[in-house]
């Protein structure tokens, strides 16, 4: 078969099966990355290519909302800490790892994550009675991995380079377990993708060093860490850290979207982070210090403690949508790397078969195998072209005819001298004779006394398609092939035996996910609703009548209340009382703090069709299953964000919902419902509670109770305060009681004697008091109309002296373990006395 045959999509498609993302890439080209047109990039191990959906969204979000420095504390300053929370965990999620397991600290890059490192490691020099703090790398490391050892040499440390070769040549039979009497702490550092040749090395090599079954660590006393380089390896591949939990991860996040540039993020394992202390702090790193003392006390987060001033949040928000771009194009990591590297695998197997007329080869290939498996070989091909007479071509040439052609490629050493030494041959000596000769990394002297002091680099993205590497290739044979093309068919044969017998039969893609995905929400908010302490104001009343006049449901949290008559109660409070949430694009809850037209979404639950009914003026109604049972969550998307303090497991109610949140809010919305099996647990446990106490969605407590009295007593002051009420109109007794959203309205007494109940007994439930709820801006929404006004907050701080407490919050009174449940009923009189 001749060249020009070889090169056909239908012999793309008979080598290789798994191409594009189940639609036709070229319609995601144009409508992603039409901006491509007329050129060839194939340097996405420089950087990769940002979709146009992804600075679109992105330029929306940061258009529409008002994002203010995280470290302040007003509305906007939040929404920002909300986020890039989210984003945190969203990387987490990406790298199937949690916020119990791993940290993640925002860098200016990879580079800066490594140098992080370096800083504030523990290196000790050696002694007479130990040996010093190893630094050990692999010769095939990026220049930034290399350059730690400024640092570490600084401190003491040794630095020990090791080729790949090495680790497993001179590895142990077993595990030799933890060192109890040496504690000298060691790095180890290799990448989990060369940034030269595309091969990857084994993750299991993770394990190898932390348990010292492989070398160096198996030959050195001691507590050793695991530094892995995954900078390359995420751009195209996947990385699951269960499965190799590093103690540290750099990562930069345009190797992965393209957008944004100089951000990046060190990935630390919980259990490896107390070892890092750092001598430098910056704004927002210090929980206190003393500026004419030499006090400082660090920050207890660990993202807190290392980021040095603000983070470069409107980049991190960026990254969101980064992750959103890349999920909604390929349905991820593992169709990108089958993508990749069918491409990369048939650009390889064409290139090294191709010759001059006379038999030579055209190609000289840097790889250690012949591109079996993906997971040995990653989406980048390097080499140098040759001539007929054998004789290497130089990069710089390559590169300039390359560029006529406007096809877009890397040459040089690519900041890895250790693997470009390697693979070309050149020695230490010929390294500093090159530089005598005026060679310096990133010219373009490419031949020293006929040898090459680099080669060229191309690499594959999700973006890439075949017409790039035809058209690749076709350059190749029509710049620097001497006529007529050939091709090694024995060769060629080889190469497609061995990836067939080394690759099998692989799974197929995986079907993309689009609705019903697992979502993990988190966050920790210090509320300003903080739970207080009991009032001390005096009380005459013993337990007289008190009747449950109002039972309210809110089953969005921030949505309408729904009221019932007679209700089930279980361990989380009332039944779908905040069991679903609305979330912004960037996966932040949304409140009526930020999206006052929440309160005009009047949520139903209609237990006996199992539905939630959506309604809202001028919308059709739709309904929502409420799915009480619990679920099997396989290939559902994780995904996290912050609910009031604590993280949650959640469920994505799909398409139809996000699409009707989405047009009723006017911004991208989805509906996410807390997963029946997940277990949230109140923080502070009152008084008489039980040992644990399960919530739903809600902010503090299961549930929050109001008296009328009180109402009604705030509503006078309103009255009496209308003059200075700048023309708001008076609100009738029903309108304030919906502006505080409780669950428990009551009737009797005296206005705010609740402050000082510890129990109550409603019906046949019973209770415990636990504190009141401190009120925000949010009950100036009207819950009718979705307007603003001042009143009744001011009403209410101007009657109690600043004080802006109203209700109290309630949990369930039941025994440990129990899952006992009843019936809340309208109009059941209420017992106020202490339960023995």
């Amino acid at each position: 078969m001749d060249f020009q045959k070889l090169c056909t999509f239908n012999t793309f498609k008979r080598w290789w099966s798994h191409y594009g993302y189940g639609e036709n890439l070229q319609d995601v080209i144009e409508k992603e990355f039409k901006r491509t047109k007329g050129i060839t990039y194939l340097d996405h191990a420089a950087t990769t290519l940002y979709p146009e959906s992804l600075v679109r969204d992105y330029f929306q979000d940061i258009s529409m909302n008002v994002y203010g420095n995280p470290h302040s504390h007003h509305p906007s300053s939040r929404l920002t800490h909300d986020t890039v929370e989210r984003v945190r965990y969203r990387i987490l999620q990406h790298f199937n790892t949690t916020p119990e397991e791993y940290s993640v600290i925002f860098t200016s890059g990879c580079t800066a994550a490594l140098k992080l490192v370096a800083e504030s490691f523990p290196w000790s020099p050696q002694s007479e009675s130990e040996a010093g703090s190893l630094f050990c790398y692999f010769t095939d490391s990026h220049t930034s991995v290399v350059g730690m050892r400024g640092l570490t040499s600084a401190q003491g440390a040794v630095a020990l380079p090791v080729s790949p070769q090495e680790v497993e040549n001179r590895a142990k039979d077993e595990a030799q377990g933890e060192d109890v009497i040496c504690q000298t702490a060691h790095i180890f550092c290799y990448p989990a993708q060369s940034n030269f040749s595309g091969r990857k090395y084994p993750l299991s090599h993770v394990r190898g060093i932390q348990t010292k079954r492989l070398y160096p660590a198996c030959d050195h006393q001691g507590r050793w860490f695991v530094l892995l380089d995954a900078a390359s390896h995420v751009s195209c591949s996947p990385l699951n850290l269960q499965e190799c939990p590093a103690d540290f991860i750099p990562v930069s996040f345009y190797k992965m979207f393209g957008f944004p540039t100089g951000l990046g993020a060190l990935i630390v394992r919980n259990n490896a982070a107390g070892i890092l202390k750092k001598t430098y702090f910056g704004g927002g790193t210090a929980a206190a210090y003393l500026s004419g003392e030499d006090y400082y006390v660090p920050a207890a987060n660990m993202s807190d403690r290392f980021e040095d001033g603000t983070v470069s949040f409107l980049d991190i928000i960026a990254v969101n949508h980064g992750f959103e771009a890349l999920d909604r194009i390929t349905g991820g990591m593992h169709n990108i790397q089958q993508h990749t590297f069918g491409l990369a695998r048939y650009t390889y197997m064409l290139l090294s078969s191709v010759c001059h007329g006379n038999g030579r080869p055209v190609a000289q290939i840097y790889a250690e195998g012949q591109f079996e498996s993906p997971s040995t070989q990653g989406a980048i091909l390097n080499f140098n072209l040759k001539d007929s007479h054998g004789q290497i071509i130089g990069y710089s040439q390559v590169d300039r005819m390359a560029s006529l052609y406007n096809i877009h490629v890397r040459t040089g050493c690519f900041c890895n001298t250790g693997a470009c030494q390697s693979f070309l041959g050149i020695s230490n000596e010929q390294i500093k004779r090159n530089l005598q000769a005026g060679h310096v990394c990133g010219d373009s002297l490419d031949l020293v006394e006929g040898q090459p002091t680099g080669s060229v680099r191309v690499s594959f993205g999700y973006m890439s398609t075949f017409e790039d590497c035809q058209k690749f290739l076709n350059f190749v044979s029509e710049c620097f092939v001497e006529k007529p093309v050939t091709v090694d068919q024995v060769r060629l044969e080889k190469l497609k035996a061995a990836t067939a017998a080394s690759y099998g039969v692989d799974e197929d893609i995986p079907i993309r996910i689009t609705n019903g995905e697992i979502c993990k929400v988190d966050g920790k908010e210090k509320s300003t609703e903080a739970l207080r302490g009991f009032g001390h104001r005096d009380s005459n009343s013993q337990g007289g009548a008190y009747t449950l006049t109002n039972i309210y449901i809110y089953p969005i949290k921030s949505c309408g209340a729904f009221e019932v008559q007679d209700w089930p109660v279980g361990p989380l409070g009332l039944r779908y009382d905040r069991s679903w949430m609305v979330v912004n694009g960037n996966g932040v809850c949304l409140s009526q703090k930020r999206e006052r037209r929440l309160c005009l979404i009047r949520p139903e639950v209609h237990l006996p069709s199992n539905k939630l009914l959506l309604q809202a003026s001028g919308m059709d109604t739709i309904l929502v299953p409420l799915e009480n049972n619990t679920q099997t969550h396989t290939n559902y998307r994780v995904c996290q964000s912050k609910v009031c303090g604590d993280r949650v497991e959640t469920v994505d109610c799909g398409d139809e919902a996000a699409s009707w949140l989405s047009d009723f809010l006017g911004q991208p919305c989805r509906l996410i419902r807390q997963s029946p099996d997940f277990t949230r647990d109140m923080k502070k446990k009152p008084i008489g509670a039980a040992t644990t106490t399960s919530l739903s969605l809600v902010n503090e407590a299961q549930y929050l109770m109001i008296n009328r009295a009180s109402v009604e007593l705030i509503q006078k002051v309103m009255s009496s305060r209308q003059d200075d009420s700048e023309g708001d109109q008076l609100l009738d007794t029903q309108n304030v009681i919906s502006r505080f959203r409780a669950n428990l309205v009551i009737a009797g007494g005296e206005p705010f004697e609740e402050d000082n109940w510890p129990h109550l007994i409603i019906g046949n439930t019973r209770f415990v008091v636990a504190g009141q709820c401190g009120r925000c801006q949010m009950i100036g929404v009207d819950q009718e109309t979705g307007g603003r006004t001042k009143e009744p907050l001011m009403s209410l701080s101007a009657y109690r002296n600043g004080k802006v407490t109203f209700g109290v919050y309630l949990t369930n009174q039941l025994p440990e373990g129990s899952t006992e449940t009843g019936i809340l009923s309208a109009g059941s009189l209420i017992q106020t006395q202490s339960l023995k």
